[in-house]
């Protein structure tokens, strides 16, 4: 009987070891991994301030207190803004734009092609344009990132999927269908290049090429053909990007040969970006299991594209939250993506696809993949990016100039509220700590 029940609490023990591993992968906690992301993350995403206390006469002031409170991040964290006021009740819409602001800074701003300008010569830019769901007019969106200090991001100019594309362009004849993409981008351009600084140029090049029957007929250098146009439309304090799928983290190096063609051809390409989608619970399960998109792997993927010397994007997040457990695990998942995402070196960005659970795109909604649920109420895996965005990863602190008038202090790249307090009065300054700037700062009082 003892050697039952041995052996029974043997298996339990296993069993235990076994599920730890399926919610949350061995690889993450290992000691070289976890070093890894906290080495980079001091390293690259926090710089050292110098800020010099002085009076009306230069001289410097000793013994001042002072407060450091961080208001911004350099470092970009975003999402979809596809749903903003289209929700079913102006609570929710409420709900969704608190939520929104509270983590991001950076918004994705719908330009699919089919909606934007479902009719010829009738683009829905402006605002109380006709409602497509998940559609709002740019105008509409633009406006309120402007309100909220959110640097907007236009999605994209090119999208050659049949399904994505208006049904009045030309499918079989790529010169009449080239004539009328650059006539596309162009009124895009002339609307938006002092607005919108940041673009996805071409959006999933390498699915079209594999399966060219789902998109429109174009030439073999068409990739290239995008990126010209863009680069003799927009100025060049735009940033032209070129985004593509998920899979591009198990194996960059068809990725790679994509970004060189338009490198190779002496145009400008400003960043790389890569989407992230674990649509459905396999999927998850294979990321859990550590069959796919193990912490080394991808450590080892983003190493390999660091070398093209471009900026990385992650553009796109969908993690599931559904099945047994699974908000707490789709939580823990993102805490250890966002981790490591934000230690990469040239790492310049990170959004979350869809807000809420109820707002994807047709059957992605089944993963539930939101950090809100369908009441736009906060879900376990948003109350970590709050900890981690507001709180892990910004600098505070309260010290004093001493007995020479200099204080320095190292913290997260961003924007910061100085408040000096010296015999009884304050005053407050904002100073920008930045991966390029000086960051020696003179504050008079």
């Amino acid at each position: 009987m003892r050697k039952i029940l041995l052996l029974w609490m043997l298996f339990l023990l296993g069993w235990e070891v076994a599920a730890q591993k399926l919610s949350f992968g061995e690889s993450w906690n290992d000691s070289a991994a976890v070093n890894y992301i906290e080495k980079n993350i001091e390293k690259y995403r926090k710089g050292e301030a110098i800020i010099s206390i002085v009076g009306k006469d230069g001289e410097q002031v000793s013994n001042a207190g002072i407060e450091i409170q961080q208001q911004t991040h350099e470092f970009l964290f975003g999402c979809n803004l596809f749903v903003l006021g289209q929700l079913q009740t102006p609570e929710l819409n409420t709900k969704y734009e608190t939520a929104f602001v509270n983590l991001f800074n950076f918004a994705t701003i719908p330009f699919y092609w089919k909606e934007l300008e479902p009719q010829e010569g009738k683009p829905r830019f402006q605002e109380g344009s006709s409602f497509i769901w998940r559609r709002p007019p740019p105008d509409q969106l633009l406006k309120w990132c402007k309100v909220h200090h959110i640097v907007p991001k236009g999605h994209a100019l090119m999208y050659n999927r049949n399904a994505f594309m208006p049904d009045w362009t030309e499918r079989n004849n790529s010169e009449l269908f080239l004539k009328q993409a650059h006539a596309h981008i162009e009124g895009i351009a002339k609307r938006y290049k002092d607005d919108i600084l940041v673009w996805d140029v071409v959006n999933e090049e390498r699915y079209r090429t594999r399966n060219p029957e789902t998109g429109h007929k174009v030439p073999d250098d068409y990739l290239v053909w995008c990126f010209k146009t863009a680069n003799s439309l927009f100025s060049k304090n735009v940033q032209l990007l070129y985004n593509d799928d998920t899979q591009n983290h198990d194996n960059s190096e068809e990725y790679e040969g994509y970004v060189n063609r338009v490198v190779k051809s002496g145009l400008r390409i400003d960043g790389m970006g890569l989407q992230f989608h674990l649509f459905d619970l396999d999927s998850r399960g294979k990321f859990l299991e550590e069959t796919q998109y193990s912490v080394n792997q991808l450590i080892d993927v983003y190493d390999r594209l660091e070398k093209l010397g471009l900026p990385i994007y992650i553009t796109e997040i969908t993690v599931p939250g559904g099945g047994e457990d699974g908000a707490s695990i789709q939580a823990k998942i993102v805490e250890n993506l966002y981790r490591l995402w934000f230690s990469v070196p040239n790492m310049a960005g990170i959004t979350w696809w869809n807000l809420g659970d109820s707002t994807a795109f047709g059957g992605e909604n089944k993963a539930m993949g939101g950090l809100l649920d369908n009441e736009m109420n906060p879900k376990p895996a948003y109350e970590v990016l709050d900890r981690l965005i507001n709180h892990e990863w910004k600098t505070n602190l309260k010290i004093s100039s001493g007995s020479r008038g200099n204080v320095s202090f190292r913290g997260f790249y961003g924007k910061y509220k100085i408040t000096v307090s010296h015999n009884g009065k304050s005053i407050e300054r904002e100073i920008n700590l930045t991966k390029t700037g000086s960051n020696k700062f003179i504050i008079q009082l």
